[in-house]
C-alpha cells in the first residue's frame, strides 16, 4: 500500500496546461504497483511528455519506473537535447536493470509554436489527429536498457490549434475479450471519432469504448 502511494505521488498534475498545450491522462495499474510510467514536465515555456512501460510486473518493474522518473526529471532540468536525454537514460538502464529487463518508451517536447519532437523507443504508436487526418507515429528505435550503443531517431511534427496527440500503453491496445484483441486500429478509430473533443473527453471516450469492448 505504501509503495502504491509513493508511485501515485510520482504522477504529474491532472489536466496540466503549459506552453499553450492542454493535457489529460488516466493511470490504472493492474495491481498495487506498476511498471507503467507517465510524466508531464513544463520546461522553459515548453512541455516535455513521456510515457513508458517497463517489462515485467510488480515491485521490480515499479522500481525501474521510479528510476526512469528520477532520470528524466533530472535530465529535463539540465535542458539537454531530447535525443541526448534518451541516450543517457538508455545507458543508465543498461548498467542498472536486471537481466532481461527493459522499458519501451515514447517521449516528446512540445513547443508553443506547435512544433513537436518525438522519440519512440519500441513503444506503441502514438496517434495524432487533426485537420490533416490521422497519423501514427511508429517506433524508430529499440526499447531502453537492451544495448548501450543505440541510435534513437526523432519524428518531427507541426500541430495546429485543435490537433490532438494520444499516447497509451499496451494495457489498452492488447486488452482482450475472449480471443479478440482490442488493437491499435480500434484505438485509432476512437481517436478519429473524438477529434473535436478536449483531451479529457478523448480519454473518457477511449475508456468508454474499452469497457464496451
Amino acid at each position: 500500500d505504501l509503495a502504491s502511494q509513493v508511485q501515485r505521488n510520482l504522477l504529474p498534475q491532472v489536466n496540466l496546461q503549459a506552453g499553450g498545450w492542454d493535457t489529460s491522462y488516466y493511470y490504472a495499474p493492474l495491481g498495487p504497483v506498476s511498471g507503467d510510467y507517465c510524466d508531464l514536465i513544463p520546461s522553459d515555456g515548453q512541455l516535455f511528455f513521456v510515457l513508458g512501460d517497463v517489462s515485467g510486473k510488480g515491485v521490480a518493474a515499479s522500481m525501474l519506473m521510479a528510476q526512469l522518473h528520477a532520470l528524466f526529471r533530472s535530465l529535463t532540468g539540465m535542458a539537454l537535447p531530447l535525443g541526448q536525454m534518451v541516450t543517457q537514460t538508455n545507458r543508465v538502464l543498461c548498467d542498472s536493470a536486471l537481466a532481461g529487463q527493459y522499458a519501451t518508451l515514447i517521449c516528446g517536447l512540445a513547443k508553443p509554436t506547435g512544433d513537436v519532437e518525438i522519440h519512440n523507443a519500441g513503444h506503441c504508436p502514438a496517434i495524432m489527429v487533426g485537420s490533416g487526418g490521422v497519423l501514427r507515429i511508429e517506433s524508430t528505435g529499440l526499447p531502453l536498457g537492451m544495448f548501450h550503443e543505440v541510435d534513437f531517431s526523432a519524428t518531427r511534427l507541426h500541430m495546429e490549434t485543435g490537433d490532438m496527440l494520444l499516447l497509451y500503453t499496451d494495457g489498452l491496445s492488447e486488452a482482450r475479450c475472449a480471443d479478440e484483441e482490442y488493437g491499435v486500429d480500434r484505438v485509432t478509430r476512437v481517436v478519429r471519432q473524438a477529434a473535436a473533443k478536449r483531451p479529457a473527453e478523448l480519454v473518457a471516450a477511449c475508456l468508454s469504448d474499452l469497457r464496451a469492448f
